[in-house]
């Protein structure tokens, strides 16, 4: 008679796991349907250090008794972290939050982030850059962001997989066709602002990032990558094995 372990189907696991994410992703989008937890998200979002309940408290004017069960919440579906500092008041330790590293950006970025973005490919372009060395520096990423699902969703398809990995950070993909030859059209460009004003350089990082996460996967190449200057929406052509 056969036990669980050799019984078991190989791509339950993962399917399971898929499944986990999902319900998590749900679990967050509740947590900030609620008026006074997204209020508190965007605080933290734009502060520079964690925050104490009774600062949370203070800034939104509620009681921190009324922001504490909140703060709970968020923290047990995955939006906040929390340390501990044992100078609060009277001797008790303090509760401090701050955004989980892993929690939705809603946009809310430190606007330092899209300067240096913008400084960096003005520097590239200055340097001459060759779009071939935007890929080159970019694959190595993809490799990696595919490396890191393959341990967390083995069973998933290449395919699979690179959509998921760029509907997260904002392409919108669109997959057609099927078997051996599939496209992936990008309906949205979340760098949609630097690669029209750096084309050369954004769309072959995006290109790369593609290459180099369809390698580390093994089930297949990129045949072409067309960018903005090609078409638009710019697309990947795929051949898997």
């Amino acid at each position: 008679m056969s036990n669980d372990a050799t019984s078991r189907e190989p791509g339950r696991e993962s399917t399971a796991e898929a499944t986990g994410e999902r319900q998590g992703r749900l679990e967050v989008l509740k947590a900030l349907g609620d008026n006074t937890r997204y209020a508190i998200y965007l605080e933290l979002a734009r502060s520079s250090s964690p925050r104490s309940t009774a600062d949370i408290a203070d800034i939104l004017g509620l009681h921190p008794n009324t922001v504490r069960p909140h703060l709970e919440r968020m923290r047990d579906v995955g939006l906040l972290d929390v340390e501990t500092d044992a100078k609060g008041s009277v001797g008790r330790p303090q509760h401090r939050y701050s955004l989980a590293r892993a929690a939705p950006s809603l946009g809310l970025e430190p606007p330092a982030f899209p300067l240096l973005a913008r400084l960096l490919a003005s520097m590239a372009a200055a340097a001459r850059l060759e779009p071939d060395d935007a890929a080159d520096a970019a694959r190595g990423t993809g490799r990696a962001m595919a490396a890191d699902r393959l341990r967390r969703t083995p069973g998933d398809s290449c395919v699979a997989a690179l959509a998921d990995a760029l509907d997260e950070l904002g392409f919108d993909p669109a997959v057609a066709g099927d078997g051996e030859a599939v496209t992936i059209a990008f309906t949205h460009c979340p760098f949609a602002e630097l690669a029209e004003a750096y084309p050369e350089l954004v769309c072959h990082l995006h290109r790369g990032l593609v290459e180099g996460f369809v390698s580390e996967w093994g089930e297949g190449g990129v045949e072409r990558f067309s960018t903005l200057a090609d078409r638009d929406p710019c697309q990947v052509e795929l051949s898997l094995r």
